[in-house]
């Protein structure tokens, strides 16, 4: 009997942890502290990756046209638009909702970092580009839009 209840603790304990694991999904559209912006991470192959989905400023001031990824080092690439942009690639989960080993490009300076993304709870990610060493870079918190 006692072996049988601590099976059925243990099954019970497995299927809550499970489901807590699951509500710390990165999937989804999120925004960062600024709002200057909104992101969608999603499934690419077995990693994660995250593109632009809204602008809260989609055109240039000064052209009134659509922003493009003008800051690229590439100039063939400097004419894509932003919206849309996959900026962040190439995360795959490594333990304790965390994501990592993966790529993040910033269009506002045109410089990309390694990146670690990680859910604190099911609707708030740190996010934090770095180079070399993840000690030392910078975070930013992120919040789930939907």
């Amino acid at each position: 009997m006692t072996k049988r209840l601590f099976f059925l603790f243990a099954l019970v304990l497995g299927f809550s942890t499970l489901a807590s694991a699951q509500s710390q999904n990165p999937l989804g559209i999120w925004t960062n502290a600024e709002k200057k912006a909104t992101f969608e991470i999603y499934k690419c192959g077995d990693k994660l990756c995250g593109k632009i989905v809204s602008l809260a400023v989609p055109n240039d001031p000064a052209t009134g046209k659509p922003k493009t990824d003008s800051q690229n080092p590439e100039p063939k690439l400097r004419s894509r638009p932003r919206l849309g942009l996959v900026f962040m690639q190439g995360f795959k989960y490594d333990s304790d909702n965390k994501w990592d080993d993966g790529k993040i490009y910033d269009p506002e300076s045109g410089k990309t970092y390694s990146c670690y993304i990680k859910m604190e709870n099911a609707n708030t990610m740190e996010v934090k580009g770095y180079i070399g060493f993840s000690l030392i870079g910078r975070s930013q918190t992120w919040t789930r839009v939907k």
